[in-house]
Order: structure tokens, then C-alpha cells, then sequence
């Protein structure tokens, strides 16, 4: 993959947005052979593993499909370094280089979107609940400028996998941030199903990485496991909150794989890889004209995979509060991954 090159366009959110990674091109309606040159803006929210696997298959798959970047394509990267005060004006930045379309990777960066996307289109990518938040009508029928890629979480797969792995569950710890809405989506939903397994559940919130340490601690020395959805704050700190819960002997699920290979013990979840290339084909429709209400939204909740942190199941059957074990009929399947943790 070509590295995006840097110029200095998008002043306007140099001059705003100090301290956010960035990496930008000028959008032109032309290349010297004459052929259409499109200009996409990309943001996202903070950089993390799952984030930043979307991106970089994405823009892996443009250049599949035959756009590439500096001959019919430019792309404008903007990262707000996990501060949604940030988003707006990297949003401004795009309207103000008329660019051709918006790519906005997770929840927050899209509802900073969505102010412009009545004279952009706008592709998100990774939301996990689309209509909820506000963005789509419907997943069948998006309405309006804006389609994408759903990362829903399967919550009732998740649980089903947490009473397998450990049967003897009855409490369970949610960690998130409630001032984010996928979070607080996935939670209502992890609630409503967990309630009919007869999970008594105990929530606990942080908006920053001390918070939620503070939180952690606090969940890990009462619950028999805990769960966090994919949450921007968790994801950013998942490292520490991961060792809190292991110190703790408390498997701790999660919402994504990423979260698994830094330190999580499991996930049913879905190939961000995948998810990268489809929002790019998404984008690419729209580039050749597809209007966006006519492109239903993406949700990928089938031929999903488990995701085990084998380092952190060996720590559990030793020290764990409740027995851990991969029962004979998950293992050897081709759908069970085992990672370890990063170092």
C-alpha cells in the first residue's frame, strides 16, 4: 500500500486542531491525463488497533480496485487524537476542500459528520448502532447522504459464549463510557439478555483512563467476570484495565479482537479486515454516482469468530474466581482463534 503523502491543505484544521496526527492531500477535479480525480476525507477518533486495521484495509482496497492515490485519487487523513472537540473541525476542513466523500471511522467521528453530509456524502464505518444514533433511518433504507458498515456486537452470541467458557458466572461487571453511544446501545442490550440467563449485572463508568481504573478496580473485586463493549475510552486504556481484571483472577470479555490481543481473555466478533474493504466499496459507489440512501447499511453478525487470549486462559484456570476451560466442541474449530497477548 502507498503511504498517503502530506501537503498542506485543510489550514483551517492545522490552524484548529493543534495536536491532532495528520495526513493530507488537496482535492482536484482532474489529473494531468485527464481522467476524474476524487478527494476523500478519512477521520477517525483516536487511534487504536481495530481503528487503524479499518483504515489501512481500506485504503488497501481502493488500490485493488484500481484508485490510486496521487492519480485519481487523493486522500485527506485526520486523526482527532481522542477528542471529539477536534472532529468539527477536521469536518470544516472537508467542507471547505469540497471534498467528495467522508469516511468516518467509529461512532463520534460520524455524528460529527453527519453536520456536513447535507452537502457531502458520508460513509461510517465500525458503528455499531447506526439507527439509534441518529444517523440512518433504517439499515434497509439509510435515507438522506449517509450509508456505511455496522459493527454491531453480537451480545447475546458474547454471553452465550461467557456461560460456555465459564459456567459458573452470576455476577457480571459492565465497564464503559456512558457518554458514548454505542456503548450505552450495547450495554442496554447486554442487559436485556443477560437478564433472561439469570446474570445479576453491576455497571460501572469512566470517562478517562484514570476513571476508569478507578472503575475496574472497583468492579473486579465484586463480580465473577466483567464485559466491556467497543469503547473508544476502554480501547484506549485496555491495557491496564486487561491487567487489573487478570490480577483479579476476572475473565474479562469484550467487544472486540483488537480488545482480545491487548489483554481482554474473549470476543465473539467480526474480521475488521473485512470491514475495511467494504466500507471502501461502499465509497467507491458513491464516487461513480450510487446515491447513498440506496446503498443499504452493512452489518456483519454472521460467521463470526471466537477470539481467546490463550496467555490470559492459562493465568485464569490457575487464579481464576471461576472455572475457565474451552469446552471439546469449540476446540479445533476453525472459527476459534487463539491470540496472545501483545507485548
Amino acid at each position: 500500500m502507498k503511504s498517503m503523502k502530506k501537503t498542506l491543505s485543510a489550514l483551517v484544521v492545522a490552524a484548529m486542531v493543534a495536536g491532532c496526527s495528520s495526513n493530507t492531500t488537496t482535492s482536484q477535479n482532474s489529473t494531468s491525463k485527464g481522467s476524474a480525480m476524487f478527494s476523500v476525507g478519512v477521520a477517525q477518533l483516536v487511534d487504536h488497533p481495530s481503528l487503524n486495521t479499518i483504515r489501512e484495509s481500506m485504503m488497501d482496497e481502493f488500490e485493488q480496485q484500481g484508485y490510486i492515490e496521487g492519480e485519481n485519487i487523493m486522500f485527506n487523513y485526520q486523526n482527532a487524537a481522542n477528542k471529539t472537540s477536534n472532529l468539527d473541525s477536521i469536518m470544516t476542513g472537508y467542507a471547505a476542500d469540497e471534498v467528495n466523500a467522508i469516511v468516518a471511522i467509529a461512532t463520534p467521528t460520524a455524528l460529527a459528520a453527519q453536520k456536513y453530509s447535507d452537502q457531502i456524502p458520508l460513509v461510517f464505518s465500525a458503528v455499531s448502532d447506526p439507527v439509534d444514533a441518529g444517523l440512518v433511518e433504517s439499515i434497509e433504507h439509510p435515507g438522506g447522504n449517509i450509508t456505511g458498515t455496522s459493527d454491531e456486537i453480537q451480545v447475546e452470541q458474547i454471553i452465550d459464549m461467557m456461560l460456555m467458557l465459564s459456567p459458573e458466572i452470576k455476577q457480571v461487571g459492565i465497564l464503559y463510557n456512558p457518554g458514548e453511544a454505542n456503548s450505552v446501545s450495547t450495554v442496554s442490550r447486554f442487559n436485556d439478555y443477560a437478564k433472561t440467563k439469570g446474570l445479576e449485572i453491576m455497571e460501572r463508568t469512566g470517562t478517562d483512563n484514570t476513571t476508569m481504573q478507578q472503575a475496574a478496580v472497583d468492579l473486579a473485586s465484586q463480580v465473577d467476570a466483567m464485559f466491556s463493549p467497543i469503547d473508544n475510552t476502554v480501547a484506549t486504556g485496555m491495557v491496564s484495565l486487561a491487567q487489573i481484571a487478570r490480577d483479579a483472577g476476572v475473565p474479562y470479555y469484550v467487544g472486540a479482537d483488537s480488545m482480545v490481543e491487548t489483554g481482554g481473555f474473549a470476543t465473539v466478533g467480526i474480521n475488521y479486515e473485512s470491514l475495511g474493504r467494504e466500507t471502501a466499496k461502499m465509497t467507491i459507489e458513491i464516487l461513480k454516482g450510487k446515491s447513498p440512501a440506496d446503498i443499504p447499511v452493512k452489518v456483519f453478525k454472521d460467521n463470526l469468530n471466537v477470539y481467546i487470549n490463550e496467555d490470559v486462559l492459562n493465568d485464569l484456570k490457575e487464579n481464576g474466581k471461576v472455572k475457565v476451560d474451552i469446552p471439546e466442541d469449540l476446540q479445533g474449530q476453525e472459527n476459534l482463534i487463539l491470540v496472545q497477548s501483545e507485548q
